[in-house]
C-alpha cells in the first residue's frame, strides 16, 4: 500500500482566524493607481439577482449570444468629506475636520470640539516654506493627501450611524488639493466615481458562522465510524515533544467575519434607483444610487463594503463586455 498523503488544512495566508476588528478594512491606497478622482466608495449589499445580457467579448465562445449571469446589487448612498489627512513619509502630519458636518453625524460619532487649522492654512504654510528654501524635500509639510469619507446612510433607511473610511485620491498633489477644495461639504455620488463596464475590487467581511469545529472550519475528513474520542476531530494533535499543541493543528474556533477581497468584478449596470429594485429579500427597497456587479460578493444583506479600483486586473477580465438586457 502506498503511503497516504494529504495537504495541510487551512491556508496560512488567512491567519489568525479570528473576527475582524472593524467592518470596513484598511487599504493600501498606494498600491492602487487607477480611478477617476477617488480610489474607492462605500456601499451596502442589497442582494443577488439574474441578469439577462448579450456577450460582446472578443474571442469569446459565447460572443453575440444572450446568456444569464448571476449579479449582485449594491446600494451606494452619497458620501461626504469628514476630514482631510496630510501625510509625510507615510505618517499623518496633520488632520483637518470638515466645517460643514451634518448635525446627525455629530450625535452618532465623536467629533473634537476644538477647531484646528483649516485646509487653506496648511496649503499656505507649504507654499511659504517651499518658496523660502532651495531644498524642497526637507521643507515639505506634506507629500500626500487622503480623505476620510462618511456615507450618508440615512437616505437608504438601513440605519442612522454612518460608516467612515479613509480613501485615497488620484493624481498629483495639486489635483488632490483641488478636489478637496471643490467637494468640502458636498455630496459625492458613485456616478462621479465609477462607470459602466469597468472592473472593481470589493473588500469587506464574510458572513459570521460563530464557533465551529475543525471539519467545517478547515475541511478535514471525518474519522471512521468506530474511532475513539470523536469522529469530527483530528486523529492526532501532535507529538509528545515538543510538549505543546502547535498553531498549525486544525482546532475548533471562530469561523466567518473575516476580511476578504473579491477581485476584478465587472460593473454590469450603474445608475439611480428610482424604484427599480423593490422588495429585495432581507433588504427592502433600493432608494439611492446603485451598481450591479457580476458574480457574488462576500457578506450577508445590509453588509457594508468598500469598492475600490482594481489592484491587479487581468487581460481576460478587462476585455469582458456585457450588454445588459434586463435584471430579474
Amino acid at each position: 500500500m502506498p503511503t497516504r498523503k494529504s495537504p495541510r488544512k487551512g491556508s496560512l495566508q488567512f491567519w489568525p482566524r479570528k473576527r475582524a476588528a472593524k467592518f470596513l478594512p484598511r487599504v493600501n491606497w498606494n498600491a492602487i493607481n487607477s480611478g477617476k478622482n477617488i480610489k474607492g466608495f462605500i456601499c451596502y449589499k442589497a442582494g443577488m439577482a439574474s441578469a439577462h445580457v448579450r456577450d460582446n467579448t472578443s474571442d469569446s465562445m459565447t460572443k453575440g449570444k444572450d446568456m444569464a449571469i448571476p449579479v449582485t446589487i449594491l446600494e451606494c448612498p452619497p458620501m461626504k468629506i469628514f476630514s482631510v489627512r496630510f501625510y509625510k513619509n507615510n505618517k499623518v502630519m496633520s488632520e483637518v475636520l470638515s466645517e460643514n458636518l451634518d448635525k446627525e453625524l455629530k450625535r452618532k460619532v465623536k467629533v473634537p470640539k476644538k477647531k484646528g487649522k483649516s485646509v487653506d492654512d496648511i496649503i499656505d504654510a507649504r507654499k511659504t516654506q517651499s518658496a523660502s528654501s532651495s531644498d524642497e524635500s526637507d521643507t515639505k509639510i506634506y507629500d500626500d493627501v487622503q480623505i476620510i469619507f462618511y456615507s450618508v446612510v440615512k437616505q437608504t433607511g438601513l440605519k442612522k450611524k454612518p460608516d467612515l473610511s479613509e480613501i485615497g485620491l488620484v493624481g498629483s498633489i495639486e489635483d488632490k488639493i483641488k478636489f478637496v477644495k471643490e467637494n468640502l461639504g458636498k455630496e459625492i455620488s458613485v456616478l462621479d466615481v465609477l462607470e459602466k463596464g469597468q472592473l472593481v475590487d470589493l473588500r469587506g467581511l464574510t458572513k459570521g458562522q460563530g464557533f465551529q469545529g475543525p471539519v467545517k472550519r478547515f475541511g478535514i475528513k471525518l474519522k471512521r465510524a468506530k474511532s475513539e474520542k470523536g469522529r469530527r476531530r483530528p486523529g492526532s494533535i501532535g507529538p509528545w515533544h515538543p510538549a505543546r499543541v502547535t498553531f498549525r493543528v486544525p482546532m475548533a474556533g471562530q469561523l466567518g467575519m473575516f476580511t476578504r477581497v473579491v477581485y476584478n468584478n465587472n460593473v454590469v449596470d450603474i445608475g439611480k434607483a428610482d424604484g427599480k429594485f423593490t422588495n429585495i429579500k432581507n433588504y427592502g427597497n433600493v432608494k439611492t444610487d446603485y451598481i450591479v456587479v457580476k458574480g457574488s460578493v462576500q457578506g450577508p444583506a445590509k453588509r457594508q463594503l468598500l469598492i475600490t479600483a482594481p489592484v491587479r486586473e487581468t487581460k481576460k477580465t478587462k476585455k469582458r463586455n456585457y450588454e445588459l438586457r434586463g435584471i430579474r
